[in-house]
């Protein structure tokens, strides 16, 4: 009788995974076509409230948006971005001057650095990511 249950079981499983699949990835996702369909469904899902994690499909939204991450990553890699363009940023996140930042050193010195020439060493680089709580790795190209 267990046996019987189990193999029930498992064709009610399958018939659901086959329905579910033909809807909403379920697995890596393969090429652009089936990416765009993620994003779709993804959309709909949200739009439905599944973002709401006591919502009962909370945790489909969560599987979907890693395929759409996994794929992003992999197809869409961020680009470099220099330790020069990353201080400048939280420079102006925070309204800083080049003269508020005595770390770097001078302005003439916190100057060249935003332009590109000069590197920032170790002290200055340990320094700048204690103030903004970055890692070090922000200011290393």
């Amino acid at each position: 009788m267990e046996a019987l249950m189990h193999r029930e079981m498992i064709t009610e499983i399958t018939v659901h995974y086959q329905a579910l699949s033909r809807l909403v990835p379920l697995q890596a996702i393969p090429d652009a076509a089936a990416y765009e369909q993620a994003v779709s469904v993804l959309h709909q899902l949200l739009d439905a409230g599944a973002a709401d994690e006591k919502h009962p499909l909370a945790g489909l939204v969560d599987s979907v948006g890693r395929l759409i991450a996994d794929y992003d990553q992999e197809h869409f890699p961020p680009a470099p971005v220099s330790p020069a363009a990353t201080l400048r940023l939280l420079m102006e996140q925070q309204a800083l001057t080049q003269s508020d930042l005595p770390e770097v050193g001078t302005q003439g010195v916190v100057s060249e650095v935003l332009n590109g020439k000069r590197d920032l060493n170790v002290r200055q680089i340990k320094a700048l990511a204690q103030r903004f709580d970055v890692p070090t790795s922000v200011f290393i190209a």
